[in-house]
Protein backbone atom coordinates (compact mmCIF):
# COMPACT_ATOMS: atom_id res chain seq x y z
CA UNK A 1 0.00 0.00 0.00
CA UNK A 2 1.36 3.41 -1.00
CA UNK A 3 0.87 5.93 1.79
CA UNK A 4 0.31 9.66 1.31
CA UNK A 5 2.94 12.16 2.36
CA UNK A 6 1.02 13.38 5.42
CA UNK A 7 0.62 9.79 6.66
CA UNK A 8 4.32 9.17 6.07
CA UNK A 9 5.20 12.40 7.87
CA UNK A 10 3.39 11.13 10.97
CA UNK A 11 4.34 7.44 10.94
CA UNK A 12 7.53 6.88 8.91
CA UNK A 13 10.57 5.89 10.93
CA UNK A 14 8.66 5.48 14.17
CA UNK A 15 9.28 2.16 16.01
CA UNK A 16 6.32 -0.19 16.32
CA UNK A 17 6.58 -0.05 20.12
CA UNK A 18 8.22 2.77 22.04
CA UNK A 19 9.72 2.82 25.51
CA UNK A 20 6.90 2.09 27.99
CA UNK A 21 4.52 2.19 24.99
CA UNK A 22 4.96 5.96 24.57
CA UNK A 23 3.24 7.23 21.41
CA UNK A 24 6.02 9.78 20.86
CA UNK A 25 9.68 8.97 20.39
CA UNK A 26 11.52 9.52 23.69
CA UNK A 27 14.42 11.96 24.04
CA UNK A 28 17.43 9.76 24.74
CA UNK A 29 19.79 12.14 26.56
CA UNK A 30 23.09 10.30 26.70
CA UNK A 31 26.53 10.80 25.25
CA UNK A 32 27.73 7.18 25.58
CA UNK A 33 26.35 3.64 25.46
CA UNK A 34 27.64 0.69 27.44
CA UNK A 35 28.30 -2.98 26.60
CA UNK A 36 27.48 -5.80 29.01
CA UNK A 37 30.39 -7.99 27.92
CA UNK A 38 33.39 -7.93 25.59
CA UNK A 39 31.53 -10.36 23.33
CA UNK A 40 29.01 -7.57 22.71
CA UNK A 41 31.88 -5.21 21.87
CA UNK A 42 33.31 -7.70 19.38
CA UNK A 43 29.89 -8.26 17.78
CA UNK A 44 29.61 -4.49 17.35
CA UNK A 45 33.07 -3.79 15.91
CA UNK A 46 32.82 -6.75 13.51
CA UNK A 47 29.44 -5.58 12.23
CA UNK A 48 27.40 -8.52 13.52
CA UNK A 49 25.06 -6.15 15.36
CA UNK A 50 23.93 -2.60 14.59
CA UNK A 51 23.71 -0.55 17.76
CA UNK A 52 24.82 2.74 19.34
CA UNK A 53 28.25 3.33 20.81
CA UNK A 54 28.94 7.06 21.17
CA UNK A 55 26.77 10.15 20.75
CA UNK A 56 28.72 11.65 17.86
CA UNK A 57 28.01 8.54 15.78
CA UNK A 58 24.33 8.13 16.53
CA UNK A 59 21.40 8.48 18.91
CA UNK A 60 18.06 6.61 19.08
CA UNK A 61 15.98 9.80 18.85
CA UNK A 62 18.05 11.13 15.98
CA UNK A 63 17.88 7.79 14.18
CA UNK A 64 14.09 8.12 13.95
CA UNK A 65 14.46 11.61 12.44
CA UNK A 66 16.82 10.23 9.80
CA UNK A 67 14.45 7.40 8.87
CA UNK A 68 11.49 9.78 8.63
CA UNK A 69 13.37 12.26 6.43
CA UNK A 70 14.64 9.46 4.22
CA UNK A 71 11.07 8.30 3.61
CA UNK A 72 9.74 11.81 2.97
CA UNK A 73 12.49 12.67 0.49
CA UNK A 74 12.56 9.22 -1.22
CA UNK A 75 16.27 8.98 -0.43
CA UNK A 76 18.55 5.95 -0.14
CA UNK A 77 20.22 7.43 2.93
CA UNK A 78 20.20 10.58 5.06
CA UNK A 79 22.14 12.38 7.77
CA UNK A 80 21.31 15.30 10.04
CA UNK A 81 23.45 18.12 11.43
CA UNK A 82 23.41 20.89 14.02
CA UNK A 83 22.56 23.58 11.42
CA UNK A 84 21.78 24.06 7.76
CA UNK A 85 25.24 25.50 7.10
CA UNK A 86 26.85 22.46 8.70
CA UNK A 87 24.85 20.31 6.28
CA UNK A 88 26.12 22.40 3.35
CA UNK A 89 29.75 22.55 4.51
CA UNK A 90 29.96 18.83 5.38
CA UNK A 91 28.36 17.95 2.04
CA UNK A 92 30.92 19.97 0.10
CA UNK A 93 33.95 18.99 2.16
CA UNK A 94 32.84 15.36 2.28
CA UNK A 95 32.46 15.10 -1.50
CA UNK A 96 35.23 17.38 -2.80
CA UNK A 97 39.00 16.97 -2.76
CA UNK A 98 42.02 19.16 -3.47
CA UNK A 99 42.08 20.08 -7.15
CA UNK A 100 38.32 19.70 -7.63
CA UNK A 101 36.17 22.46 -9.10
CA UNK A 102 32.68 23.49 -7.99
CA UNK A 103 29.98 25.42 -9.86
CA UNK A 104 27.59 27.54 -7.85
CA UNK A 105 24.59 29.59 -8.98
CA UNK A 106 24.85 33.28 -8.16
CA UNK A 107 21.80 33.63 -5.91
CA UNK A 108 22.57 30.92 -3.37
CA UNK A 109 22.41 31.72 0.33
CA UNK A 110 24.91 34.41 1.27
CA UNK A 111 26.82 32.21 3.73
CA UNK A 112 27.00 29.34 1.22
CA UNK A 113 28.61 31.70 -1.29
CA UNK A 114 31.04 33.00 1.34
CA UNK A 115 31.98 29.45 2.35
CA UNK A 116 32.70 28.44 -1.22
CA UNK A 117 34.66 31.56 -2.12
CA UNK A 118 36.58 32.09 1.13
CA UNK A 119 36.90 28.71 2.89
CA UNK A 120 37.09 26.09 0.14
CA UNK A 121 40.19 27.65 -1.49
CA UNK A 122 42.11 26.76 1.70
CA UNK A 123 41.49 23.12 0.76
CA UNK A 124 42.55 23.62 -2.86
CA UNK A 125 38.96 23.64 -4.14
CA UNK A 126 37.99 26.34 -6.65
CA UNK A 127 34.54 27.76 -7.30
CA UNK A 128 32.94 29.31 -10.38
CA UNK A 129 29.73 31.30 -9.94
CA UNK A 130 27.25 31.32 -12.83
CA UNK A 131 24.01 33.21 -13.25
CA UNK A 132 21.00 31.25 -12.06
CA UNK A 133 19.08 29.95 -15.05
CA UNK A 134 21.87 30.61 -17.59
CA UNK A 135 22.65 27.04 -18.56
CA UNK A 136 24.66 28.10 -21.60
CA UNK A 137 27.06 29.86 -19.24
CA UNK A 138 27.13 26.78 -17.02
CA UNK A 139 28.00 24.58 -20.02
CA UNK A 140 30.80 26.94 -21.03
CA UNK A 141 32.27 26.74 -17.51
CA UNK A 142 31.97 22.95 -17.54
CA UNK A 143 33.91 22.82 -20.82
CA UNK A 144 36.63 25.09 -19.44
CA UNK A 145 36.85 23.10 -16.21
CA UNK A 146 36.82 19.35 -16.86
CA UNK A 147 37.84 18.94 -13.21
CA UNK A 148 34.34 20.05 -12.13
CA UNK A 149 33.18 17.54 -9.53
CA UNK A 150 29.98 19.13 -8.25
CA UNK A 151 27.24 21.62 -9.14
CA UNK A 152 25.20 23.21 -6.33
CA UNK A 153 21.95 25.04 -6.97
CA UNK A 154 19.16 26.15 -4.68
CA UNK A 155 15.56 25.85 -5.81
CA UNK A 156 13.63 27.99 -5.10
CA UNK A 157 16.27 30.61 -4.35
CA UNK A 158 16.40 33.55 -1.95
CA UNK A 159 15.03 36.19 -2.29
CA UNK A 160 13.76 36.09 -5.89
CA UNK A 161 12.47 32.49 -5.77
CA UNK A 162 14.13 31.35 -8.98
CA UNK A 163 13.45 27.71 -9.94
CA UNK A 164 16.11 25.32 -11.20
CA UNK A 165 15.43 23.58 -14.51
CA UNK A 166 16.02 20.02 -13.33
CA UNK A 167 15.80 18.45 -16.79
CA UNK A 168 18.53 20.74 -18.14
CA UNK A 169 20.73 20.22 -15.09
CA UNK A 170 20.35 16.45 -15.40
CA UNK A 171 21.18 16.57 -19.11
CA UNK A 172 24.38 18.49 -18.29
CA UNK A 173 25.13 16.04 -15.47
CA UNK A 174 24.81 13.12 -17.87
CA UNK A 175 27.24 14.71 -20.34
CA UNK A 176 29.81 16.07 -17.89
CA UNK A 177 29.56 13.60 -15.02
CA UNK A 178 29.30 15.92 -12.00
CA UNK A 179 27.45 15.38 -8.71
CA UNK A 180 24.25 17.45 -8.63
CA UNK A 181 23.39 18.91 -5.21
CA UNK A 182 20.15 20.85 -4.70
CA UNK A 183 19.38 22.95 -1.63
CA UNK A 184 15.62 22.45 -1.41
CA UNK A 185 15.03 24.28 1.88
CA UNK A 186 12.42 26.58 0.33
CA UNK A 187 10.59 23.67 -1.33
CA UNK A 188 10.46 20.95 1.36
CA UNK A 189 9.71 17.32 0.38
CA UNK A 190 6.04 18.28 0.23
CA UNK A 191 6.42 20.73 -2.65
CA UNK A 192 9.31 19.12 -4.53
CA UNK A 193 11.54 16.04 -4.36
CA UNK A 194 14.65 16.79 -6.44
CA UNK A 195 16.05 13.27 -5.88
CA UNK A 196 13.19 11.82 -7.91
CA UNK A 197 13.95 14.44 -10.60
CA UNK A 198 17.62 13.50 -11.01
CA UNK A 199 19.56 15.19 -8.19
CA UNK A 200 22.19 13.13 -6.34
CA UNK A 201 22.03 14.94 -2.98
CA UNK A 202 19.43 17.25 -1.43
CA UNK A 203 20.26 19.50 1.52
CA UNK A 204 17.88 21.31 3.87
CA UNK A 205 18.08 23.84 6.61
CA UNK A 206 15.77 22.02 9.02
CA UNK A 207 15.58 25.30 10.95
CA UNK A 208 12.99 26.47 8.43
CA UNK A 209 9.90 24.56 7.23
CA UNK A 210 10.96 21.11 8.44
CA UNK A 211 11.08 22.26 12.07
CA UNK A 212 8.38 24.81 11.41
CA UNK A 213 8.17 26.50 14.81
CA UNK A 214 11.16 28.87 14.95
CA UNK A 215 12.61 26.94 17.90
CA UNK A 216 15.47 24.81 16.56
CA UNK A 217 18.64 24.91 14.45
CA UNK A 218 19.31 21.90 12.25
CA UNK A 219 20.27 20.64 8.83
CA UNK A 220 19.95 17.52 6.68
CA UNK A 221 21.60 15.92 3.66
CA UNK A 222 19.85 13.14 1.76
CA UNK A 223 20.56 11.15 -1.36
CA UNK A 224 22.63 8.34 -2.82
CA UNK A 225 23.96 5.99 -0.14
CA UNK A 226 27.63 6.21 -1.20
CA UNK A 227 27.55 10.00 -1.20
CA UNK A 228 25.79 10.28 2.17
CA UNK A 229 28.28 7.83 3.70
CA UNK A 230 31.12 10.12 2.59
CA UNK A 231 29.32 13.14 4.05
CA UNK A 232 28.61 11.24 7.28
CA UNK A 233 32.26 10.22 7.63
CA UNK A 234 33.28 13.87 7.44
CA UNK A 235 30.58 14.89 9.94
CA UNK A 236 31.55 12.12 12.36
CA UNK A 237 35.15 13.36 12.31
CA UNK A 238 34.46 17.07 12.65
CA UNK A 239 31.37 17.00 14.88
CA UNK A 240 28.31 19.09 14.04
CA UNK A 241 25.83 16.46 15.24
CA UNK A 242 22.18 17.13 15.94
CA UNK A 243 21.48 16.83 19.68
CA UNK A 244 18.63 14.63 21.02
CA UNK A 245 16.41 17.53 22.12
CA UNK A 246 16.63 19.13 18.66
CA UNK A 247 15.88 15.74 17.10
CA UNK A 248 12.75 15.48 19.23
CA UNK A 249 11.61 18.98 18.22
CA UNK A 250 12.28 18.19 14.56
CA UNK A 251 10.25 14.98 14.81
CA UNK A 252 7.36 16.99 16.21
CA UNK A 253 7.63 19.49 13.36
CA UNK A 254 7.86 16.84 10.65
CA UNK A 255 4.61 15.20 11.76
CA UNK A 256 2.67 18.33 10.76
CA UNK A 257 4.85 19.28 7.77
CA UNK A 258 2.37 18.31 5.05
CA UNK A 259 -0.62 20.03 6.62
CA UNK A 260 1.45 23.13 7.47
CA UNK A 261 2.72 23.36 3.90
CA UNK A 262 -0.85 23.25 2.59
CA UNK A 263 -1.58 26.41 4.60
CA UNK A 264 1.75 28.06 3.69
CA UNK A 265 1.06 27.36 0.00
CA UNK A 266 -2.47 28.77 0.18
CA UNK A 267 -1.57 31.81 2.26
CA UNK A 268 1.52 32.56 0.19
CA UNK A 269 -0.48 32.54 -3.04
CA UNK A 270 -3.30 34.70 -1.65
CA UNK A 271 -0.87 37.26 -0.20
CA UNK A 272 1.08 37.36 -3.46
CA UNK A 273 -2.12 37.97 -5.42
CA UNK A 274 -3.11 40.79 -3.08
CA UNK A 275 0.29 42.47 -3.34
CA UNK A 276 0.38 42.18 -7.11
CA UNK A 277 -2.87 44.15 -7.34
CA UNK A 278 -1.83 46.85 -4.85
CA UNK A 279 -0.88 50.26 -6.36
CA UNK A 280 1.96 50.80 -3.86
CA UNK A 281 3.69 47.57 -4.91
CA UNK A 282 5.86 47.71 -8.03
CA UNK A 283 6.67 44.01 -8.52
CA UNK A 284 5.97 40.69 -6.78
CA UNK A 285 8.20 37.62 -6.92
CA UNK A 286 6.25 34.43 -6.28
CA UNK A 287 6.58 31.42 -8.62
CA UNK A 288 2.91 30.54 -8.16
CA UNK A 289 1.95 33.72 -10.03
CA UNK A 290 1.84 33.63 -13.86
CA UNK A 291 3.87 36.87 -13.83
CA UNK A 292 6.89 35.17 -12.23
CA UNK A 293 9.70 34.52 -14.71
CA UNK A 294 9.96 30.85 -13.62
CA UNK A 295 6.24 30.14 -13.34
CA UNK A 296 6.47 27.51 -16.09
CA UNK A 297 9.22 25.67 -14.21
CA UNK A 298 7.25 25.86 -10.97
CA UNK A 299 4.26 24.22 -12.66
CA UNK A 300 6.54 21.50 -14.03
CA UNK A 301 8.55 20.64 -10.93
CA UNK A 302 6.62 21.81 -7.85
CA UNK A 303 3.34 20.90 -6.15
CA UNK A 304 3.13 24.25 -4.36
CA UNK A 305 5.22 27.37 -3.93
CA UNK A 306 5.39 27.83 -0.17
CA UNK A 307 4.98 30.87 2.03
CA UNK A 308 7.88 33.13 1.00
CA UNK A 309 6.79 36.17 -1.00
CA UNK A 310 9.24 38.86 -2.10
CA UNK A 311 8.19 42.24 -3.49
CA UNK A 312 9.38 45.73 -4.40
CA UNK A 313 7.57 48.79 -3.11
CA UNK A 314 6.94 52.03 -4.98
CA UNK A 315 8.94 53.75 -2.24
CA UNK A 316 12.34 55.02 -1.18
CA UNK A 317 14.32 53.59 1.72
CA UNK A 318 12.67 55.84 4.34
CA UNK A 319 9.14 54.88 3.31
CA UNK A 320 10.10 51.19 3.00
CA UNK A 321 11.35 51.20 6.59
CA UNK A 322 8.14 52.95 7.70
CA UNK A 323 6.10 50.21 6.03
CA UNK A 324 8.09 47.52 7.85
CA UNK A 325 7.69 49.23 11.22
CA UNK A 326 3.94 49.64 10.67
CA UNK A 327 3.23 45.92 10.37
CA UNK A 328 1.57 44.26 13.37
CA UNK A 329 1.15 40.54 12.65
CA UNK A 330 4.29 40.31 10.54
CA UNK A 331 7.14 40.53 13.04
CA UNK A 332 10.48 41.90 11.82
CA UNK A 333 13.13 39.20 11.87
CA UNK A 334 15.31 36.91 9.78
CA UNK A 335 14.55 33.31 8.74
CA UNK A 336 11.36 31.81 7.32
CA UNK A 337 9.26 28.67 7.38
CA UNK A 338 7.73 28.97 10.86
CA UNK A 339 4.07 29.08 11.76
CA UNK A 340 4.38 32.79 12.65
CA UNK A 341 4.44 35.45 9.93
CA UNK A 342 7.78 37.25 9.60
CA UNK A 343 9.07 40.07 7.46
CA UNK A 344 12.65 40.96 6.63
CA UNK A 345 14.41 43.75 4.79
CA UNK A 346 17.30 42.06 2.94
CA UNK A 347 19.26 45.29 2.47
CA UNK A 348 19.56 46.03 6.19
CA UNK A 349 19.34 42.60 7.82
CA UNK A 350 21.49 40.55 5.42
CA UNK A 351 23.46 42.94 3.19
CA UNK A 352 24.01 46.10 5.23
CA UNK A 353 27.78 45.54 5.21
CA UNK A 354 27.89 45.37 1.39
CA UNK A 355 28.76 48.47 -0.68
CA UNK A 356 25.72 49.98 -2.43
CA UNK A 357 27.02 49.09 -5.89
CA UNK A 358 27.50 45.45 -4.86
CA UNK A 359 23.98 45.31 -3.39
CA UNK A 360 22.60 46.70 -6.64
CA UNK A 361 24.53 44.10 -8.65
CA UNK A 362 22.99 41.35 -6.52
CA UNK A 363 19.49 42.83 -6.88
CA UNK A 364 19.23 43.79 -3.20
CA UNK A 365 17.28 47.01 -3.57
CA UNK A 366 16.38 49.50 -0.81
CA UNK A 367 12.69 48.90 -1.49
CA UNK A 368 12.91 45.08 -1.53
CA UNK A 369 10.88 43.25 1.15
CA UNK A 370 10.63 39.52 1.87
CA UNK A 371 7.68 37.97 3.68
CA UNK A 372 7.55 34.61 5.39
CA UNK A 373 3.82 34.05 5.34
CA UNK A 374 2.75 31.98 8.35
CA UNK A 375 -0.27 29.76 8.94
CA UNK A 376 -2.46 32.52 10.36
CA UNK A 377 -5.79 33.32 8.70
CA UNK A 378 -4.96 34.72 5.29
CA UNK A 379 -7.36 37.65 5.51
CA UNK A 380 -5.77 38.83 8.77
CA UNK A 381 -2.34 38.81 7.10
CA UNK A 382 -3.69 40.69 4.08
CA UNK A 383 -5.39 43.26 6.32
CA UNK A 384 -2.11 43.81 8.17
CA UNK A 385 -0.27 44.40 4.89
CA UNK A 386 -3.03 46.74 3.69
CA UNK A 387 -2.89 48.98 6.78
CA UNK A 388 0.89 49.20 6.61
CA UNK A 389 0.85 49.99 2.88
CA UNK A 390 -1.69 52.74 3.52
CA UNK A 391 0.84 54.52 5.73
CA UNK A 392 3.41 55.02 2.96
Amino acid sequence: MTLGISTRAVHSGEPDRQYMDSITTPIVMTSSYTFATMDEVLDYVTGKVDRFEYGRYGNPTTAVVIKKLRELESAEDAEVFDSGMTAVSCTLLGLLREGDHLILTDDVYKKTLMFCEKVLPRFGIRTSVVKMGDYNEMEEVLRRHPETKLVLSESPTNPYLNIADMDTLCELKKRFGFILVVDATFATPVNQQPLTQGADVVVHSATKYLGGHNDLLGGAALGRKDLIEAIRDYRNTTGGVMDPMTSYLLLRGLKTLAIRMERHNTNGFLVAQFLERHPRVRKVYYPGLPSHHDHRLALKYMRGCGGVVTFELHANLERTLKFLSSLKLFKIGPSFGGVEALVTHPMTISYYDYPPEERKRLGILDELVRLSVGIEDSQDLIDDLAQALAKI
